[in-house]
């Protein structure tokens, strides 16, 4: 029986040396590369470890926060916590802001007859153009824009209110001068409140016998009477003889205030003159439209008639004050 022996024999390699198995030879043939093999076995290699690198570098830095990453984080988040917070104060200040503006309008100017100001002009530059388009893209851009357009608001609303208030001040100190101005007495001595004929309102026309708007009181006395200025003011009309009014005098009070003293005998003023309250301006008469001696009394405010018995306040007491509001509602026939 004829054995074979397969003998199988091991060649070390060496660390730098590559080899390939031959089989017509049966032996292994060291594998010679030449320098352009090298270069491009040596770029993909460093290619391929680029490429990983970068895919590790993208991983890492899009699951794992750097430390400047984070450190940035912790700040925007800080940043918007603080945003909560402004816009929490600034809703609080508008608030504040509107019982000011509701005091200014409804306290502040009335007490000084002054107009409350127009709700278009507290209001006006908040629409129009897009004025934060520079503050949009961004993750919280509309937290952002809201507080920009808070703030605006609030800052165009402090401007105007502060414009107000320097108007209001000017009206204080102009006070004294203010109440000396307004009608404040009636325009005959009528201490007993029994020279008051007619009062202000609807009533029966003494010529035509038909309910016509009276825009004034009359007050009955004899002829040569004095007739007072009821506030400090300028004549602004001395007119003689009118087909209504007669002799008449008219007194611009300033805040919009003028008086009218009708039916006159005599006027003792001339226009432009500046007369004070208790002045006399004329006398107790019958001209004009008339049916007796007597002085029709108006006062206008902007141009428009309001009740003269709202103006009584320095030479009546609270009990003659009613007592002239019950006269005067009496639906009696008027004078003129």
């Amino acid at each position: 029986m004829i054995k074979f022996e397969l003998k199988i024999r091991i060649i070390p390699l060496m660390a730098k040396a590559k080899y390939r198995y031959n089989p017509h030879t049966l032996s292994y043939d060291k594998i010679e590369l030449t320098l352009q093999k090298k270069v491009l076995k040596s770029l993909t290699f460093l290619g391929a470890g680029l490429v990983i690198g970068v895919m590790i570098y993208g991983l890492t830095y899009t699951f794992i926060d750097s430390p400047k990453e984070k450190q940035l984080k912790r700040d925007n988040a800080q940043m918007l916590s603080q945003y909560v917070i402004l816009n929490k104060k600034l809703e609080q200040l508008a608030v504040v802001m509107e019982d000011v503006q509701h005091r200014d309008d409804n306290i502040y100017r009335v007490i000084f007859e002054a107009e409350p100001i127009d709700e278009a002009i507290r209001k006006a530059g908040f629409g129009g153009i897009n004025r934060y388009k520079e503050l949009e893209g961004y993750n919280d851009s509309e937290l952002i824009i809201k507080t920009a357009e808070k703030l605006d608001k609030l800052s165009k609303q402090l401007y105007i209110q502060s414009k107000s208030f320097d108007e209001v001040f000017e009206m204080a100190k102009k006070k004294e001068e203010m109440l000396a101005a307004i009608p404040a007495i009636q325009p005959v001595s009528n201490k007993d409140l029994t020279r008051m004929a007619s009062g202000y309102g609807n009533r029966i026309d003494p010529h035509y016998k038909v309910l016509k708007f009276h825009a004034g009181m009359d007050f009955t006395a004899k002829r040569g009477t004095p007739i007072y200025a009821t506030g400090d003011g300028k004549v602004i009309r001395a007119d003689r003889k009118s087909r209504g009014y007669g002799n008449h005098v008219r007194i611009n009070h300033g805040y919009g205030y003028v008086t009218l003293y009708a039916h006159m005998n005599k006027m003792n003023v001339v226009v432009g003159q500046k007369v004070k309250r208790g002045d006399v301006i004329g006398y107790v008469g019958n001209t004009g439209k008339s049916k007796g001696p007597h002085c029709h009394y108006e006062v206008r405010k902007n141009d428009k008639p309001i009740n003269p018995v709202n103006f009584y306040f320095n030479d009546l007491t609270p009990e003659q004050y009613a007592k002239m509001i019950e006269i005067s509602n009496d639906p009696t026939q008027s004078l003129d």
